[in-house]
């Protein structure tokens, strides 16, 4: 038995102002949809991932914003972060961990799991840019 996590559900308070930030960001309108009154749901997925996230009204959620540090793993956080940038999404400098400890900068050998960079939707629900080039050779 194989369990996926698909999507999860992020906690926004203005639906409208959340969608125009992720299709800045350039990730794929998946739906948005009205199916009953009172209950709206609208769903994206990051380029090249089997996980979206959905947000909406009249659904359970947490509060608006408090949704910190979700991982999107990239094979190259250079280009992530320059693509973001690109798009107009306000994205913390790059960052590695070296013996004194958060250091400006990708990691001088772009490890896996060593290269970071952080950005937040309007909500102020935070992402964790991770570099992991392993992830985009092919096998």
């Amino acid at each position: 038995m194989d369990y996926r996590i698909e999507a999860i559900t992020l906690p926004v308070a203005d639906v409208d102002r959340a969608k125009a930030f992720y299709e800045q960001a350039g990730w794929h309108l998946d739906v948005d949809t009205e199916p009953a009154p009172g209950l709206r749901v609208v769903q994206f997925t990051p380029p090249g991932s089997n996980c979206s996230i959905s947000f909406g009204t009249g659904m359970p959620q947490a509060e608006p914003g408090s949704y910190r540090s979700t991982y999107l793993v990239v094979a190259d956080v250079v280009s992530a972060h320059a693509a973001l940038k690109e798009r107009g999404i306000p994205v913390d400098d790059i960052f590695h961990f070296g013996a004194a400890g958060m250091t400006p900068g990708p990691d001088p050998n772009h490890a896996d799991y060593g290269s970071y960079a952080t950005f937040a939707d309007p909500d102020g629900n935070t992402w964790l840019l991770q570099e992991v080039p392993s992830r985009g050779r092919a096998e």
